[in-house]
């Protein structure tokens, strides 16, 4: 999908549907909102695919029996939504105005949308840990992305902070590149999925720090060492690593939604089990969602399901 560039004219008129982010909850209602011959424009401030794109390997979405790396998965949802008419324009949402108005207006830098339905599919973004070191070496040896950053790493020594499933699948990954991946987890056992730990315990370049945390993270002008605490003892220990990839869950993108719809005292937005928020005519698709399971194909199926209540939303007046 190339950028669609909002000429003067156009900038006046009026949407269907904008939906906020180009994560798979996005690109899955803009295939479903302009396959039903909605006016629609995706609003994305970054690159599309969100951090599915960011997954080195997806091994549980439906249809690939062999797995499908994040990026080539999002790569075709994009031609998807794209096929049926669905632009992309590449700006950051600044707030929403009028959102109980019929034609509603999203602020977005530079320009205004005006709108008659909203679907919110921003995502989350990576939580840091908030150890001295993390913001300034982040860049210089500190990564929430191996897929984007393992390469650098090459006959190092890296860790790889957290237990779940992006954790393990991505330390996994890094054993590509790396000489050593150490997981350094708070608890004593993995939060991943069985299939997952089990390929992490059979690969001999994965090691594990069990009930520790990092306190700090060293060195002057790139990563040289982490200072890791044992939870039970309370002593701390400094480890020799070059990098250091953290998975300790994530925020939700809601920022601009404060005062607009309803959100719960993480952030998530609050909604109806068909995705409607505390607003009419504003929806919500993905990871940005109140909900138990955040995946690729729970995502997707949030923003087919927002697409069709947007369409029905518009087909009642509103």
């Amino acid at each position: 999908m190339t950028g669609h560039k909002v000429g003067a004219a156009e900038s006046s008129s009026t949407y269907d549907v904008v939906i906020v982010g180009a994560g798979p909850a996005g690109l899955a209602a803009a295939l479903y909102a302009a396959r039903a011959d909605l006016n629609t424009v995706v609003l994305e401030k970054g690159a599309p695919g969100g951090n599915a794109a960011l997954t080195s390997i997806i091994e549980n979405y439906p249809g690939f029996s062999e797995g499908i790396m994040g990026p080539d998965l999002t790569q075709k949802m994009v031609a998807g939504a794209e096929r049926f008419g669905a632009k992309l324009d590449y700006t950051e949402v600044l707030a929403v105005h009028d959102a109980g108005a019929d034609i509603k207006r999203i602020a977005a830098r530079g320009k205004d949308f005006h709108t008659r339905s909203i679907i919110v599919a921003t995502g989350s973004s990576p939580r840091k840990l908030g150890v001295p070191g993390e913001e300034r070496l982040t860049g210089k040896g500190v990564s929430y992305c191996a897929t984007c950053d393992g390469a650098f790493f090459r006959g190092r020594d890296v860790i790889v902070v957290g237990g779940g499933d992006s954790a393990v699948e991505e330390a996994i990954f890094l054993t590509k590149f790396a000489n050593r991946v150490t997981i350094v987890h708070r608890r004593d056992d993995l939060r991943a999925t069985k299939s997952v730990q089990n390929r992490a315990f059979d690969n001999e370049k994965v090691d594990f720090l069990w009930s520790s945390e990092v306190r700090e993270i060293r060195g002057e002008n790139s990563v040289e060492s982490v200072v890791i605490q044992d939870r039970k003892t309370g002593a701390e220990t400094e480890v020799a690593a070059q990098g250091v990839f953290i998975y300790v869950g994530n925020n939700p993108n809601t920022g601009f939604l404060k005062n607009v719809v309803d959100l719960d005292d993480r952030g998530y937005v609050i909604t109806t089990d068909d995705v409607q928020t505390s607003t009419g005519g504003i929806f919500a698709a993905g990871d940005v969602r109140q909900k138990h399971l955040r995946q690729v194909v729970t995502a997707t199926a949030d923003g087919a399901l927002a697409a069709v209540r947007a369409e029905q939303y518009i087909a009642e007046g509103f």
